[in-house]
């Protein structure tokens, strides 16, 4: 007899995102990974002194988020990289009008 395809209940802290009823846990690591380092780079851009931690973890949140996106199996995980991405970015490119990478450590 034939049984309708049902989405697994996943168990895990980010099941959620498997929509597809199959388990991704590179792809969900990734979003999660993507979204905090956003967060953390958004927050951080706020303050000038924190050019450093704001510019390194939104370079780290832009090229995570961009090999999730590569790789992505659902729409929920493309969402919430997307998000992060877009966090990662605006305190990338706040970090560095700020002083960058290496905005005084270097030469």
């Amino acid at each position: 007899m034939a049984h309708a395809a049902r989405p697994r209940q996943g168990h895990g802290l980010l099941s959620f995102l498997d929509t597809d009823g199959k388990p991704h846990p590179l792809v969900d690591s990734l979003a999660a990974a993507t979204l905090l380092l956003g967060v953390v780079s958004f927050i951080t851009a706020q303050f000038h002194s924190l050019h450093l931690l704001s510019s390194w973890t939104g370079l780290v949140g832009i090229v995570t988020g961009a090999w999730g996106q590569m790789i992505s199996a659902t729409t929920v995980q493309r969402f919430v990289l997307i998000i992060g991405l877009g966090a990662a970015a605006f305190g990338f490119y706040l970090g560095m009008a700020h002083g960058g990478l290496f905005g005084g450590l270097l030469g």
